[in-house]
């Protein structure tokens, strides 16, 4: 971001650099909300502040979205992240347009939470307003400093590829992620509930993030250690949930299946619901309430 600030020339030649650190940003964010990156309570929330610049949000929604709702349904009814919400099949489509769909109905946990700690908790309170102001006070900066620096019309373009475009994929490409983790998986299933992307080369740029199942098991261990515990639950998960490649995995689902379906997923144990019999927009709201009531 810093050279691209300094050296407009360098936008283009970093965008594709830019997109990865805002991907790893996001699992980053991840990380840290289950596992905190400090000791200290205070060097933590500025971490989290700091990471919302690159992920793109605040991270403290993370935990009515996904602590608090996603780890307890685990693409159940009730999880706002369901990948079968309006169609359990598994296509270019739906998985390209997951991140539309899956944030609209987050907005439901975030805004219950939010209401919850201004009624009864003003610690986190103060916390929500504190990483809404500072995300909100560093992006305005960064269009400043490049306007500032380059024009308004070379400053925009510095600021829209350098800071952005990297958030904006980074956020849609960790709801993607979770689609193609519990896409056609079994819900219900002690250890087929997350598909694995095994590849070391993926899991080390992408902080083990591949380790699925093993994170669902534990979300509390550290993501250094969670090839350890993958070791030990791979022989109860299912093969067809454990990719080498998740390239591989892309190119079979989404170029070759369409042309040969039987190269595509298929939904393991039982479906999760006839969603053309169900009214999922009521349903699944009224679920992810009650959840939010009870936490």
């Amino acid at each position: 971001m810093a050279a691209q600030y300094v050296a407009p020339q360098l936008v283009g030649y970093l965008t594709v650099l830019s997109l990865y650190f805002g991907v790893s940003a996001a699992v980053i964010a991840h990380n840290h909300n289950h596992s905190p990156t400090f000791s200290g309570r205070r060097a933590n929330d500025w971490f989290g502040k700091v990471l919302s610049i690159f992920y793109g949000y605040p991270t403290f929604a993370w935990i009515p979205t996904h602590n608090l709702n996603h780890h307890k349904w685990v693409n159940k009814p009730g999880d706002a992240t369901i990948t079968w919400r309006f169609s359990n099949r598994h296509n270019l489509l739906i998985a390209s347009t997951y991140f539309f769909v899956s944030a609209f109905y987050q907005r439901d946990p975030i805004q219950q939470f939010v209401a919850k700690a201004k009624a009864s908790n003003p610690k986190i309170h103060r916390m929500i307003r504190g990483q809404l102001a500072f995300w909100a006070a560093a992006n305005i900066s960064l269009l400043a400093i490049a306007v500032g620096l380059h024009g308004v019309g070379e400053g925009l373009r510095v600021w829209f590829f350098a800071t952005v475009l990297p958030a904006v994929f980074a956020l849609w490409t960790v709801h993607l992620f979770n689609y193609e983790q519990h896409v056609h998986t079994d819900p219900w299933s002690e250890y087929n509930h997350s598909r694995n992307f095994t590849s070391p080369a993926l899991n080390f740029l992408l902080f083990n993030n591949g380790y699925h199942t093993a994170h669902h098991e534990q979300a509390g261990l550290h993501w250094s250690k969670l090839p350890e515990l993958d070791a030990r639950l791979a022989g109860f998960i299912d093969p067809a949930l454990r990719e080498r490649s998740l390239w591989w995995y892309w190119f079979r689902q989404y170029v070759l299946a369409p042309l040969w379906p039987a190269m595509g997923t298929r939904q393991l144990g039982r479906a999760p619901f006839d969603t053309e019999k169900l009214d999922l927009a009521t349903d699944d709201v009224e679920a992810v309430n009650g959840n939010s009531a009870r936490a």
